[in-house]
């Protein structure tokens, strides 16, 4: 092994071995703190996993509109169906509850997926992606995060002048609502919130009349939030895909080898597109597996504890001043990514003075804990140091500072991811386990998303053949 090759392992050894050290103080300073350490590990786990798969919903439509490559979008929708009977078996045996809540179904879903689709192309990767590549040293991933952190802190309490703006009839609404106290309801978020999005309907397919009635028990699951809202909408779309992008190449060379070709061999194409990737594939297979683990721990220390949030623990412990003021917590409980990051980027604004709890997103819904008392944030931590290790050691390291254009793209990327992110209630990697999980309106999140990258890709070729005709136009011939 080369020099470089031993220090690579050497630094992913001190890496792992601070995690274990982390690990152990939390376990000594109190038992509850196992909470945390459990967050950190997963995280870990999703860290190396991603980092070693590529598994990055944003390169899923980057390359597929910007080069034609089918092949992780492919992945992405084999590991979804994979996925839903996961989470069917875990709803049947009643483990995804309090984790898993439907989104609420309005047109907010369509643009906050544009955003987010065009923010994670500018970006060069979702919330997650970007979060795993800061592993791997991008810095342009870094300088994402970092506006994705503040930009959401930021948009979601910020009032003021931007509270003229808002429909009298969220307003009303909003003041209608005797479980939101007024001085919770400050900025305009607030009354996006509680006055529009928590007033329209959450669709979970198992829980609708029509199919708990028709498939009683267990079956609804499989039936409902499996098969119907998950299985065929993904087969539909792999269909798709090779139409259009897996199928020209393949037939091609089939005819050319046998002189025809039938249905055996559109089959056979179909196939080949699935499995032109076993590592990231079989990287997505772990992946959901690693989430169905996850609500199984989150939901076993529940048990364990008597609790149905962290933040009970945390009450327990006295630090009530991290919670909501209903003494709740951001506490999701399998792989979600931007909540704890605006928690982040508001703690660090409030210890810079500013008031950043007296408000819905934080007071009333998911509270604003410091850092180290903050599970979903160990997790986010755990996946950068994850990526790290696994990057060290395939010598897929190199930290990049980023310069000129790309300082732009990072930022703004990260910014628009944040705001999509919010006005959705959650980014990418939370949609794909609520879509496993039989939430209708988190595909209209999740395909609006898909339309924004094909609009982020193809500002991106418009922005290089423009610079390009513009140094070719300098040029004296």
């Amino acid at each position: 092994m080369e020099k470089t090759g031993k220090q690579n392992v050497y630094w992913a050894y001190f890496i792992l071995g601070l995690l274990v050290l982390i690990s152990i103080t939390f376990a000594k300073a109190h038992v509850y703190y196992i909470y945390l350490v459990a967050y950190i590990w997963f995280g870990v786990a999703y860290g190396m996993l991603l980092q070693y798969g590529r598994f990055c919903i944003a390169s899923a439509s980057r390359d597929l509109f910007a080069t034609g490559v089918p092949r992780m979008a492919v992945v992405i929708l084999v590991t979804l169906v994979f996925l839903s009977v996961v989470q069917a078996f875990l709803s049947a045996a009643e483990f995804t509850s309090p984790f898993f809540q439907a989104t609420p179904v309005g047109v907010h879903l369509l643009i906050a997926g544009l955003i987010f689709g065009f923010g994670m192309v500018i970006a060069g990767g979702c919330a997650t992606g970007s979060v795993y590549k800061i592993g791997e040293g991008h810095g342009t991933s870094i300088l994402a995060v970092v506006a994705l952190v503040f930009g959401q802190a930021v948009f979601v309490t910020t009032g003021g002048f931007f509270n003229r703006f808002l429909p009298q009839s969220w307003i009303d609404s909003a003041a209608a609502k005797t479980w939101a106290p007024s001085d919770k309801l400050t900025s305009w978020y607030d009354t996006y919130l509680v006055g529009y999005v928590f007033d329209k309907p959450s669709i979970q397919l198992s829980q609708t009349s029509f199919i708990a009635d028709t498939f009683p028990g267990a079956a609804r699951f499989f039936i409902g939030d499996a098969l119907l809202n998950t299985i065929l909408p993904a087969m539909l779309l792999l269909v798709l895909i090779y139409v259009f992008f897996g199928r020209k190449g393949f037939i091609k060379k089939r005819r050319k080898a046998k002189g025809t070709t039938g249905f055996t061999d559109e089959l056979a194409g179909m196939w080949h597109m699935i499995t032109a990737s076993k590592r990231t594939l079989n990287v997505g297979m772990l992946i959901a597996l690693t989430i169905g683990l996850q609500i199984i721990v989150a939901k076993g220390l529940h048990m364990k504890f008597g609790v149905n949030n962290f933040g009970e623990l945390l009450t327990k412990m006295g630090h009530t001043s991290d919670l909501t003021t209903a003494g709740k917590l951001f506490d999701p409980g399998y792989w979600f990514m931007t909540t704890q990051q605006s928690q982040l980027g508001a703690w660090v604004l409030s210890k810079a003075g500013l008031n950043m709890q007296d408000n819905a997103f934080f007071g009333l819904f998911n509270g604003l804990p410091a850092p180290w008392r903050n599970p979903a944030l160990w997790m986010t931590a755990g996946i950068i140091l994850g990526a790290m290790v696994t990057a060290l050691i395939n010598r897929e390291f190199k930290f990049n500072l980023p310069k000129g254009e790309l300082i732009v793209w990072g930022l703004a990327g990260g910014l628009l991811l944040g705001i999509g992110a919010r006005l959705g209630l959650g980014c990418a990697g939370a949609f794909f386990v609520r879509i496993a999980g039989g939430d209708l309106g988190a595909w209209m999140f999740f395909l609006s998303m898909v339309g924004g990258a094909y609009v982020g890709v193809k500002f991106f070729s418009w922005w290089t053949d423009r610079k390009m005709a513009q140094e070719m136009g300098s040029m004296d011939f």
